[in-house]
């Protein structure tokens, strides 16, 4: 039998390395660096962890399922066309947004300035309030692939309610 819960958690993680010759794209908006992250899409590692959170709140999967690498409709496609599509399938479902909080861990570049474009960009993508997205940078202190400057990951965390 299964139960509907007025209120699901989920949580996305993804992490892309650095890659030459691309635009640094992140939680939507580009950011000025000498490379981007390497990935099938534009890989944008927040909007990707986002769209995973929220997949996950309702057992649909992630985003390797709903868009897979290996499908060439896929390739380069722009990441909030993703959380858009995410998102949907949540909302086909009775759920919506409740808040989402993640969390970005990149040596380089600063994130912290580009912040507040993030959260406006995703809140416009998801039609909610910039109050409801929490986004927070950190280093890894210079440890591991992150701390030598090799990539970005994202941590993500949803919380959906029955509408």
């Amino acid at each position: 039998m299964t139960k509907n819960f007025p209120f699901r958690i989920g949580f996305g993680f993804d992490v892309h390395s650095f890659a030459e010759n691309r635009k640094l794209i992140i939680g939507g908006v580009e950011i000025p660096y000498h490379k981007g992250l390497a990935g099938h899409s534009d890989a944008d590692v927040l909007l990707h962890a986002i769209s995973d959170a929220l997949l996950g709140s309702l057992s649909l999967g992630d985003i390797g399922y709903h868009f897979p690498n290996a499908d060439p409709k896929w390739k380069d496609v722009d990441s909030k066309i993703i959380l858009k599509k995410s998102y949907e399938l949540v909302i086909q479902r009775g759920y919506k947004i409740s808040n989402i909080d993640s969390m970005l861990a990149a040596e380089a570049p600063k994130i912290a300035p580009y912040i507040e474009q993030m959260k406006k960009r995703i809140s416009d993508i998801l039609d909610i309030s910039e109050n409801q997205i929490s986004i927070k940078a950190t280093t890894t202190e210079k440890l591991g692939f992150i701390g030598r400057s090799e990539g970005v990951a994202a941590i993500a965390n949803v919380l959906v309610y029955k509408d």
